[in-house]
């Protein structure tokens, strides 16, 4: 079962943005994965509407140390009491990591995954350039369906299926 980071701002209003955390994220849960936040508002919380919606499992790897502040959506709600500093828990937990949207701490993540060598796929957000086209293993979808076509290649190659769901 891959685990799948979505990440995005917590305070994110943009409907284009939280239409796509959703799509992914019940996408995600369709091909039996497991969505893994920061468990806060935002792209998280729409990530994890889309994901509880397809039946799908939501871990949200809090920044405080009160589990209750989590989004309603979330199934597994670990306070960390990290702050920002969660964003290395969320990264190390992922297989995948895909950002909608972004702000500092989204950029933070994409940052930390590509040091970890865990591939990110950046739709409708950073596109960051390193000169030669971009970091390595950063890849820009154009929407949520794409992203999620990209994903399932990124699970092919690491092994993992695709889809476990019909």
């Amino acid at each position: 079962m891959p685990y799948v980071a979505v990440v995005g701002p917590g305070d994110e209003t943009d409907e284009v943005l939280l239409a796509t955390a959703y799509a992914v994220g019940s996408g995600v849960a369709a091909r039996g994965g497991v969505v893994v936040c920061g468990g806060l508002g935002g792209v998280m919380a729409a990530a994890c509407r889309g994901a509880r919606a397809a039946g799908g499992v939501t871990l949200g790897l809090l920044p405080g140390t009160d589990r209750s502040v989590a989004n309603p959506w979330v199934v597994i709600a670990v306070p960390t009491g990290l702050g920002e500093a969660r964003n290395a828990v969320v990264v190390r937990t992922a297989d995948v990591l895909v950002a909608v949207g972004g702000r500092w701490g989204t950029l933070s993540e994409i940052a930390l995954a590509c040091r970890a060598g865990t591939p990110v796929v950046a739709v409708h957000g950073w596109r960051v350039d390193d000169g030669a086209g971009g970091p390595r293993g950063v890849t820009v979808a154009t929407d949520a369906a794409n992203a999620l076509g990209i994903l399932d290649t990124l699970l092919a190659a690491r092994g993992q299926p695709a889809s476990t769901r019909p």
